[in-house]
């Protein structure tokens, strides 16, 4: 069986670093697509410690520039995981509080940048027998769970969950789009995971955050297309989440 080559943005740290190990564990060629050189050849050196084929990426998902750059890097591409993504707030979170500026970094980055990045290399992921995206999202951007009778009622989710939300219904919309063919695109939320994304206040271990990834990143051309899912959240059992 030939050797599948994934790309995980912000793979240098945190969940992305551990999707990008499991998936190298699993026999994956893991691209790690991080903006600083040094912290991506860092995490890279680190995976081939651990035994995986791992190269950097230079990669912002900010920047066209940087991504057609990358594109013309990567030869072959069988699963892209849209993980990197910032939290961003202003004063104490307090949604009346939040600038303009502030929401449009958020949704440059974990929206746009998701767009941007699986357009350009779409046309690599077209030459793969069984390509997958998976989309690092959560659950504050999920409707029912930000309006339900649960611990989240009275979170604001601000810049942050609406671009989760965002998210959610881009997953959605590709999934229509290639419903008749075999690239597969889910979402996926990791919980709340200890990463520098919330200061470290997560109680959930990467590692194990990162299992539905990359499962996802992996799964049968009979697998599921175009859904929300999680595995082990301590408030949600079932592994569909909703939207």
């Amino acid at each position: 069986m030939e050797q599948k080559t994934a790309l995980v943005t912000g793979a240098n740290k945190g969940i992305g670093y551990e999707i990008a190990k499991g998936l190298g564990a699993k026999g994956v060629k893991v691209l790690v697509g991080a903006r600083s050189e040094e912290r991506g050849a860092e995490a890279v050196a680190k995976l081939r410690e651990a035994g995986v084929e791992a190269d950097f990426l230079q990669l912002d998902v900010t920047d066209e520039d940087s991504i057609a750059a990358a594109v013309k890097q990567v030869e072959r591409l069988d699963i892209l995981v849209n993980n990197a993504a910032v939290a961003l707030a202003d004063g104490g979170w307090d949604t009346s509080e939040l600038t303009v500026a502030t929401t449009r970094k958020v949704f440059e980055t974990n929206v746009i940048g998701v767009v941007a990045v699986t357009n350009a290399f779409l046309p690599l992921l077209r030459e793969s027998a069984s390509p997958r995206i998976v989309n690092v999202s959560s659950e504050v951007g999920s409707f029912d769970f930000m309006t339900g009778d649960n611990e989240f009622s009275a979170m604001q989710g601000g810049a942050y969950a609406a671009s989760k939300s965002a998210l959610n219904m881009l997953t959605i919309s590709y999934a229509k789009e290639f419903k008749d063919g075999p690239v597969k695109v889910n979402a996926m939320t990791p919980g709340y995971t200890k990463t520098d994304l919330n200061d470290n206040q997560g109680w959930r271990d990467p590692a194990i955050s990162a299992k539905v990834a990359i499962d996802l990143a992996l799964i049968d051309d009979d697998g599921p297309n175009g859904g929300f899912f999680q595995e082990g959240l301590e408030y949600h059992k079932d592994t569909t989440v909703p939207w």
